[in-house]
């Protein structure tokens, strides 16, 4: 009897280790709008992975590890893995609504100047190349730099997407996790990759 009691303990134990891990490092989400054409879809469900840009408090760090200085380019939470990086697709907690998700690409981070000249993105006065575009547009943004600790962000759709074009840049603290694995209608099933600079 002690065994069978045992075995139940350890078995609830283990699956409770396993719920709490997935709750904490795995999201599903589901794709609204068109504005991530033709990379994502209206209805398309993913998986987001949240544990890669897991942060931690930047004066709790320095006070463990006295070579974590200051940064102009950081904020006051720092990412223990790797923060967003540019042609990775985020969800994130929309800055003027944060109880709404968005789901965007990153395209600079924090102290990258952005303008974008009749729809082509230069990045720190570099072109950017975008294969995932087929919706271009021929639109015109004035230069701005990338505030620190905050990513600026576009849709694949640009003629059809409300991004940083339309309403700034996105705090960290407003990051999610990155679009890792779309797996539902089972057609659409695709690891998603990135597009670097």
């Amino acid at each position: 009897m002690r065994d069978l009691i045992r075995e139940l303990i350890e078995t609830v134990l283990l699956a409770l280790t396993i719920f709490l891990v997935l709750q904490f490092s795995v999201q599903n989400f589901k794709v609204e709008g068109s504005s991530m054409q033709p990379t994502l879809t209206e209805g398309q469900y993913l998986l987001v992975n949240k544990i890669v840009y897991a942060r931690v408090n930047r004066d709790s760090l320095a006070s463990l590890l006295p070579f974590v200085g200051d940064d102009e380019r950081s904020a006051d939470q720092l990412f223990a893995f790797h923060t967003p990086a540019p042609g990775e697709v985020i969800i994130f907690h929309f800055p003027r609504d944060p109880s709404r998700d968005f789901v965007k690409r990153v395209i600079a981070g924090p102290g990258d100047t952005v303008e974008i000249l009749e729809g082509q993105v230069y990045v720190n006065d570099e072109a950017r190349d975008e294969p995932y575009i087929t919706h271009p547009d021929r639109r015109t943004a004035s230069k701005v730099e990338v505030p620190p600790g905050e990513f600026y962000v576009l849709g694949d759709n640009r003629r059809a997407s409300n991004d940083s074009r339309d309403w700034g840049t996105v705090p960290a603290a407003n990051v999610v996790g990155r679009a890792w694995l779309s797996y539902w209608p089972p057609e659409n099933f695709n690891v998603l990759g990135i597009f670097n600079r």
